[in-house]
């Protein structure tokens, strides 16, 4: 027997792609490496037969993963090329070489020449192993076996060896803090994160089946892997069910079908197929991200593609095959890379053309499914400005009657009615058609129309649209009183007049809670308007709802919330309840304002002698006398405030007003709500 000793050729200037390549972090990747070296093996043999060098069996290829959890070694056996003496020699003891050069050299005008990896990724097994074993036998006749032994050090082995066919066997013997790979669940696991879709057949046992109660194997070789996927098919041959039972195969534990998908075929000037799928997208996006998975030659990369497709379709499902992305390399790199650039924008083209083709095929399918892809699609807009071009043709808007309309066809539609007398168009949205339903109803009466805005991005898509639109605005319906969402020329006379309007509004102040930023103003509606609302300022309420969205704390988030009580100065029972309040309140009123009138015109006096001087030439007792009169004024108004303020506590029908318009906002919650019933049973009973 023949027995070479020696020392593996690790230099400085051939270290360095190993540790760039191959020192994963993760163990498990030792599998891959292996299979994938031997796919390439029986890949290189098979290019050979077809240029005629080899005579041999080329068609039934196959590689075995044995386990022997007794003698504690995985066996990695493969019918492929196989390797000489000296090739063993050059590939697996000269780290820095790798087989993959040469062959590309001898073979590069075949269509059927693969960029192989063998011998790249081999010494990811000593990450598991204390010793490793090659038994290999090359392709070339006359060639004997040979082995190849090393315990993880510099120091290796080779001797002669018996073996019948053609071919290499990888033994891993493994090692103590390793001895989870020996797990039979362990290795399938594996086996199908890595391995599920290369090309040539993995073995892993047999297969088993349930006879007299119990699983036993049968003869039959346990198959893992689909050689040929549906993304390597041409999309000719393939029907709907074909796509879907493959979404299936990705995902068994997703028991929805996906929307519709788009299949990948790109060889020039980079090489990409794949398979992406529109799954049913939920409310919570990051559920859905890492649900891409990435392939080299049909080797799993990983489902972490951020780097490689725009940000907003990572929540897309599906596959994504190219040897032309650059692998175990840093972020920055991936970032920077010219191929992974094109990649991902030629991603976002087909995503979107194939979006436009659907709703040009099919409308009102596509509006069945507006739904599920308004989320996704609304992402893209606001992420990616390329993605937005296209995307406008055939974004949607649904109203409250559930109809839908393009961005063109809804502009139209709402252009006469809801332009403003500041020539701008104003979109009313709701997003809870429930809550705020009076508000659209009271909307709906003026033959305004309503948006459904109800989407956990659309504050952030409101936000986009409003920079886009042109003299546009978006504004949420209960925002305001109705003719102040979309102000015109004309206005309505008030009933109430100006002195009326602010003893109403002191009334209002009396049951108006303590330390909230609530303001009372009033406002002349119709007569059929709400006679009391409460609303939210739009800037502000979408300011502290996206700043809560985004989490953390910012300026608007912690900001008081500023409500609006606004009281209809035509609304009959405002109008009786004015009236009331002017009767109870005449005497003292009558008083106060006679007061405030006296001490208003000794202000004015005051004032006027003392506007053209400047500050050192005003007489002292003067400036005195006004800081006297200016502080009396003060105290007689606030007395005569906290005798109206007084008044509304006392005014039941004052709460109840209140009450309905916060109930008709659905702020109505608690021991309020539980008054509010009980207050309205006594007003029942007069």
């Amino acid at each position: 027997m023949v027995k070479n000793k020696g020392n593996i050729g690790v230099t400085t200037e051939n270290i360095f792609p190993i540790i760039k390549k191959f020192l994963y972090s993760e163990h498990e990747i030792f599998l891959r490496e292996l299979l994938s070296n031997a796919v390439d093996a029986c890949q290189k043999l098979k290019t050979i037969g077809i240029a005629g060098e080899y005579e041999g069996d080329t068609k039934n290829f196959k590689i075995e993963v044995i386990l022997d959890k007794d003698k504690k070694t995985i066996t990695i056996s493969d019918n492929g090329i196989g390797m000489s003496k000296e090739e063993v020699d050059k590939y697996i003891n000269q780290i820095a070489f790798s087989s993959a050069g040469d062959f590309l050299d001898k073979y590069k005008n075949s269509e059927n020449a693969i960029i192989g990896h063998f011998g790249l990724g081999f010494y990811s097994s000593f990450m598991v192993s204390e010793k490793v074993e090659i038994i290999t036998k090359s392709y070339k006749k006359d060639e004997k076996a040979v082995k190849w032994a090393c315990k993880g050090d510099p120091n290796y082995t080779i001797t002669d060896a018996e073996k019948e066919s053609t071919g290499t066997d990888v033994i891993l013997y493994i090692d103590k803090e390793s001895e989870e790979f020996l797990e039979k669940e362990r290795i399938e696991q594996m086996l199908n994160k890595f391995c599920k879709f290369l090309p040539v057949p993995i073995v892993f046992g047999k297969k088993t089946e349930w006879k007299d109660g119990k699983e036993v194997e049968t003869k039959e070789d346990n198959i893992i892997n689909n050689i040929l996927p549906a993304w390597k098919q041409k999309p000719a041959d393939l029907k709907d069910e074909d796509y879907k039972s493959f979404y299936r195969e990705l995902y068994p534990m997703n028991f929805d079908e996906p929307l519709f998908n788009i299949h990948l075929n790109v060889d020039y000037p980079f090489n990409l197929t794949g398979i992406l799928y529109f799954p049913k997208i939920k409310s919570n996006l990051d559920m859905h991200k890492n649900k891409i998975q990435l392939y080299c030659n049909q080797v799993f990369v990983t489902d972490s593609v951020e780097d490689i497709v725009p940000e907003f379709l990572t929540i897309l499902h599906g596959v994504i095959d190219s040897p032309d992305i650059p692998l175990n390399v840093s972020r920055s790199y991936l970032q920077s890379d010219s191929n992974v650039r094109k990649i991902s924008s030629h991603i976002t083209k087909k995503v979107a053309d194939r979006l436009n083709e659907i709703f040009k095929e099919d409308r009102k399918e596509f509006e069945k499914k507006w739904d599920d892809l308004k989320l996704f699609i609304g992402y893209g807009m606001i992420s990616d400005e390329k993605f937005y071009e296209k995307a406008e043709k055939f974004a949607l808007f649904k109203n409250t009657d559930n109809q839908y309309f393009t961005f063109d066809e809804y502009k139209e539609k709402i252009k006469e009615n809801q332009t403003d007398n500041n020539k701008q168009l104003i979109y009313l949205y709701a997003n809870n058609t429930e809550e705020q339903y009076s508000y659209i109803k009271a909307a709906k009466d003026k033959s305004y129309d309503v948006l459904i805005l109800d989407g956990q991005l659309d504050l952030h898509f409101i936000n986009t649209l409003e920079q886009k639109f042109k003299d546009s605005r978006f504004v949420r319906v209960d925002s305001d009183i109705v003719d102040n969402l979309i102000r015109k020329d004309d206005k309505i006379e008030s009933v109430l007049n100006d002195k009326e309007q602010e003893n109403i509004r002191m009334v209002f102040q009396g049951i108006v809670p303590e330390g909230k930023e609530y303001s009372v103003i009033t406002d002349s509606m119709s007569e059929n308007d709400m006679p009391v609302l409460v609303v939210k300022e739009e800037f502000m309420r979408r300011m502290k709802d996206m700043s809560a969205m985004s989490g953390g704390t910012n300026f608007y988030k912690d900001m008081p919330d500023d409500y609006r009580i606004i009281i209809n100065t035509n609304h009959p029972i405002i109008v009786d309840l004015s009236s009331k309040v002017e009767n109870k309140t005449a005497s003292k009123r009558e008083n106060f304002d006679e007061e405030i009138q006296k001490l208003d015109s000794e202000k004015s006096k005051l004032e006027k002698k003392l506007k053209d001087l400047k500050e050192d030439e005003k007489p002292k007792a003067d400036t005195d006398k006004l800081e006297t009169v200016n502080k009396k004024l003060s105290e007689v108004k606030d007395k005569k405030t906290e005798v109206f303020k007084q008044l509304g506590k006392k005014q039941k029908i004052v709460s109840q007003l209140y009450d309905l318009a916060l109930l008709s906002n659905n702020q109505l919650k608690g021991e309020s709500l539980s008054n509010f019933v009980n207050r309205s049973i006594e007003l029942l009973k007069k």
